[in-house]
């Protein structure tokens, strides 16, 4: 169940029966010419959501925006610094734990966020020591890494990869449309935002979202939710 579609009573009641809840994070940034801006937040929140539903506990409204400031020279992207990331964050878990939540595992969207997060929580459970948090990548669990692979090999890439692009396509049919696309830039590194542009012209690093099918979403969705329902159980028990 959505959080933000409870009122406070039925929070109040829920806490008093279970106190974890799931918290998706994502960011607005490009991915490449046919991937939408807003891939990483619709793919962490579709996955805590139904993740929620499939272990009953509450989800929290998803955080759009990350810390994506070598995607800037892309037209569209909306980034923070790691510092106003760590902040929001940090104020979210602070007002969680206010009211009683215990255990909060964050859905994770967004790779370039994943630092930023360990420091959030690394500095904010020494001051609230009933407070657990953990974060995970959607796509890096057992099942959603191992169909990734089996579906795209090398060609899955780091940026703007088959594999979230199909899963977008699930999600908001008929809204990205497959493109015969050139060679992605392969870079191994890059500086600011200006030198990623330079070295991944049309945003990919490696990656062929050419391949992306909406029955491939829905497969990838179903892992990813399995997988992060599975670890979502384990952390609150323990």
């Amino acid at each position: 169940m959505r959080l933000d579609h409870c009122t406070w009573p039925e929070v109040e009641a829920r806490l008093r029966r279970h106190t974890g809840i799931l918290l998706p994070v994502g960011s607005t940034e490009q991915h490449g010419p046919t991937g939408l801006l807003g891939t990483d937040s619709l793919t962490a929140s579709a996955v805590a959501d139904r993740v929620a539903d499939h272990v009953d506990t509450l989800v929290a409204p998803v955080l759009p925006f990350g810390v994506a400031e070598h995607h800037m020279a892309f037209p569209g992207t909306l980034a923070l610094t790691a510092e106003t990331f760590m902040a929001a964050v940090g104020d979210t878990l602070r007002s969680l734990a206010r009211h009683g939540f215990r255990r909060v595992l964050v859905v994770n969207g967004h790779g370039g966020n994943s630092a930023a997060l360990k420091t959030v929580f690394a500095t904010l459970e020494p001051a609230l020591p009933d407070l657990r948090c953990q974060a995970l990548n959607w796509w890096m669990g057992p099942r959603a890494k191992a169909l990734r692979s089996t579906l795209y090999g090398a060609r899955e890439g780091f940026h703007a990869t088959p594999s979230e692009i199909a899963v977008t396509m699930a999600l908001v049919p008929g809204r990205i449309h497959v493109a015969v696309l050139g060679e992605p830039g392969r870079a191994q590194s890059y500086g600011d935002a200006s030198d990623y542009r330079a070295k991944f012209p049309d945003g990919r690093m490696a990656s062929d979202p050419s391949l992306a099918t909406v029955e491939d979403g829905e497969k990838l969705l179903m892992a990813a939710v399995e997988d992060v329902a599975e670890s979502y159980l384990a952390f609150v028990a323990a």
